[in-house]
């Protein structure tokens, strides 16, 4: 692991592999390629982060990309994640056009820089597939947060880059199920990780969920200094409070009005008590 300018940036073991298998097959200048691109890659989010102040921990550097983790308060809004996950592929575009200017300028040729091209072209599109950890996953995630509670956004944000997972795994043995070759080695291992990544990270929805509420109060400052219209969610006074919570969207702030068995209101309840009773054990709205 290697600090730079405050970040933390690791090679995952499959990074690592990859290095070694490209040394033994004489490979290691395109693998040399391949890291920059992946890294420029990477800082296009860092950049997108910092320009609107958030605050990246580490950055883990994957053959298909890389994973910047960012310090998330409950503030980053949809928008902001869409522009900061499409801030990645952007650098690849402009790697490519800047390559392209230097071939017709003359300075660059040959079969070197058709490699640089398809890799940043490839790295670019892959990382635009709806599955996580991707960046196609997490506008997928952030698109559903506009349209759903939140806890739902997790469940099908989650299903959605499992089935992509298992697709990309069913890809990897197209060819040898046509009589065309083997199978495709390299997106076999990246379909296993994200599949085995995106199974374990499904598992952890009720902490991620938990983590969402306990941040909810930064979100609710920003609602307010924006004058956010509060959405109200209408439950009835025996309906438990984590199903009330899972109707929480991400970009709302919400009033719940309890209602009795007569239909009447009863009680107006700003989130914030609701997410105080839930976090201390209470059963009751």
């Amino acid at each position: 692991m290697i600090k730079w300018r405050g970040i933390a940036i690791s090679f995952h073991p499959f990074f690592v592999i990859i290095m070694l298998l490209s040394v033994l097959t004489g490979h290691f200048l395109e693998l040399l390629a391949l890291f920059a691109i992946v890294f420029v890659h990477e800082m296009g989010h860092v950049f997108a982060a910092r320009m609107y102040g958030i605050k990246v921990i580490s950055v883990q550097m994957l053959p298909f990309g890389g994973v910047a983790v960012m310090e998330d308060a409950g503030d980053i809004t949809a928008g902001r994640e869409i522009v900061i996950a499409l801030a990645g592929p952007l650098q690849n575009v402009l790697l490519i056009g800047a390559s392209l200017l230097l071939h017709v300028a003359g300075m660059w040729d040959g079969p070197f820089l058709n490699y640089f091209i398809q890799s940043n072209l490839l790295i670019a599109l892959f990382n635009l597939l709806p599955i996580l950890p991707l960046d196609g996953g997490k506008i997928s995630q952030a698109l559903c947060s506009l349209a759903m509670p939140y806890y739902a956004t997790l469940i099908w944000s989650y299903r959605i880059s499992l089935l992509f997972s298992a697709l990309l795994l069913a890809y990897s043995f197209l060819p040898l199920l046509l009589g065309l070759g083997g199978m495709q080695l390299n997106l076999l291992m990246i379909g296993l990780f994200l599949l085995y990544s995106n199974l374990t990270d499904y598992r952890n929805i009720p902490y991620r969920f938990l983590r969402f509420l306990v941040n909810r109060d930064r979100s609710f400052s920003r609602h307010l200094l924006t004058g956010t219209l509060a959405q109200p969610i209408v439950a009835d006074k025996t309906k438990p409070l984590d199903h009330i919570l899972r109707l929480f969207k991400r970009e709302k702030y919400h009033f719940v009005y309890v209602m009795n068995h007569q239909g009447n209101i009863v009680a107006v309840v700003p989130e914030q008590r609701v997410i105080s009773s839930f976090l201390q054990g209470s059963s009751g709205a």
